[in-house]
């Protein structure tokens, strides 16, 4: 009996919750309620950011990388162990942003990150250079680069460290590592007869769409380094031809893969790869001078890759695994490129910032979900070769141990900075705008009504 009475009451409550819930939707109509002010319900943060929630955010990744990164010997003689090589190409992108990040925001702690670690090797490397294998991976790795992914990024970083005069990293004890990582860039890599990079997996002749950010911005950062104008052309010609066989214009992105001499080509648009060609890109216009006849193709590619990009980011500001396949997963180090990369050609003026700037934006409120309050970078796709089918992208395992995010995600936090203080982006009728000059009631353009449910045009 007195589970017949508490079903009854229970039932008596239900039914008058379900009215009360019936009433107050009742109540809520087009006469009583300002509807297009009902709170969305977004799986990521939406609107306006601040500057210090970026900064705090950067500083948590570097605090972590900070950590895992020790420069060190061992008492055998080996490097001390972090998470994180401290040489490989994924670190080579993470000095690089760091001295961004520097830049911008004025913290000399990220550069200073940079200058210990480079004075560190450049100490080390004359223990293990006599040695025709390095008994130590990280420094086999340095001294003796295999491929682009050894030598490309961390000879870039390296000369724009020795570049920086503030920095203080001397010339002479790096130079040793630079010449060596670039001699295989120029001369070590395999090259098509046409001098385009290539490699001999997974078949013949291949060339990844990774090598252009491998190794292009290191031949043109050397003009910049050396003032010799030869290495402009040379990286603007291998450009165009990456373009030429790797670019799909009717999806505005480019393929994976491409093996010279078939007639239909595996064509998958895996992400991070499209990121290192945009990254490729921005590079490029920061490094080439305003006057080489190559500039003009170069900033109209941008445009036409971050304008395909764009027409692909999901309703939650990531961009997926396969960026025309909404099926695969949303990865991280992807979206973290993109956004870097708008960002900064909204900065130098080479895109729209009314346009693209709340593209950025999206791309790091949903970023800014995936930095643990430890400073981890979550969802980044791990170190991925090349495949011809799609289950091979779709199941890339994702890792926050996969390095290929962290200096992304810096270099994106940096210029987001940037992006804030150059526009001011207000929120308008409940949608995120970009404008040029700071938006009030007073405002020529416009101002919102006290209650907020319209705009006056003055």
């Amino acid at each position: 009996m007195k589970v017949k009475h508490i079903a009854f009451g229970l039932l008596v409550l239900l039914s008058a919750s379900c009215t009360n819930q019936k009433e107050k939707e009742e109540e809520v109509n087009d006469m009583t309620t300002p509807l297009h002010l009902l709170k969305p319900d977004y799986k990521i943060p939406y609107g306006e950011i601040n500057k210090e929630d970026v900064k705090a955010a950067l500083d948590r990744i570097f605090h972590y990388v900070d950590q895992q990164t020790p420069h060190a010997l061992k008492e055998d003689g080996t490097l001390e162990r972090g998470a994180f090589r401290i040489g490989s190409y994924e670190w080579g992108i993470t000095y690089q942003a760091l001295l961004a990040a520097s830049e911008v925001t004025g913290d000399k702690a990220y550069s200073d990150y940079v200058k210990t670690r480079f004075d560190f090797i450049s100490k080390v490397a004359p223990k293990f250079k006599g040695q025709e294998k390095c008994e130590d991976a990280q420094m086999e790795q340095i001294l003796h680069p295999r491929a682009l992914d050894d030598c490309g990024t961390m000879c870039t970083a390296m000369m724009k460290a020795v570049k920086n005069e503030e920095l203080g990293v001397k010339s002479e004890d790096l130079s040793p590592i630079i010449e060596n990582y670039f001699d295989f860039v120029e001369n070590g890599q395999y090259r098509l007869p046409d001098r385009t990079f290539a490699r001999h997996r997974p078949q013949r002749n291949t060339i990844w769409l990774d090598d252009m950010y491998m190794g292009i911005p290191t031949i043109a950062y050397r003009g910049v380094y050396t003032g010799e104008t030869k290495y402009f052309d040379e990286a603007a010609t291998m450009y165009k031809n990456f373009v030429q066989r790797m670019w799909v214009p009717e999806k505005g992105i480019y393929r994976h893969g491409y093996v010279e001499g078939l007639a239909d080509q595996p064509t998958y648009h895996w992400a991070r790869a499209n990121g290192w060609a945009l990254l490729t890109t921005v590079e490029l216009l920061d490094m080439l001078p305003e006057s080489h006849p190559d500039r003009p193709f170069i900033l109209e590619q941008l445009r036409k890759h971050v304008r395909g990009l764009a027409s692909y980011q999901s309703s939650e500001g990531f961009w997926h695994q396969l960026l025309d396949r909404e099926d695969s997963y949303l990865e991280t180090s992807a979206t973290a490129i993109y956004t870097y990369s708008i960002a900064r050609a909204i900065n130098q003026g080479w895109l729209e910032g009314i346009t693209y700037g709340p593209v950025a934006q999206l791309g790091w409120n949903a970023l800014s979900t995936q930095i643990t309050e430890e400073g981890l970078v979550k969802g980044t796709c791990v170190g991925t070769g090349m495949a011809f089918d799609p289950a091979f992208y779709y199941y890339r395992p994702v890792s926050a141990a996969a390095a290929h995010g962290y200096g992304p995600a810096i270099w994106a936090a940096a210029e987001m900075l940037r992006l804030l203080d150059n526009w001011y982006p207000r929120t308008n009728d409940s949608g995120l705008h970009y404008y040029e000059q700071e938006q009030t009631n007073e405002s020529p353009l416009f101002y919102l009504t006290e209650d907020g449910t319209g705009e006056a045009v003055k």
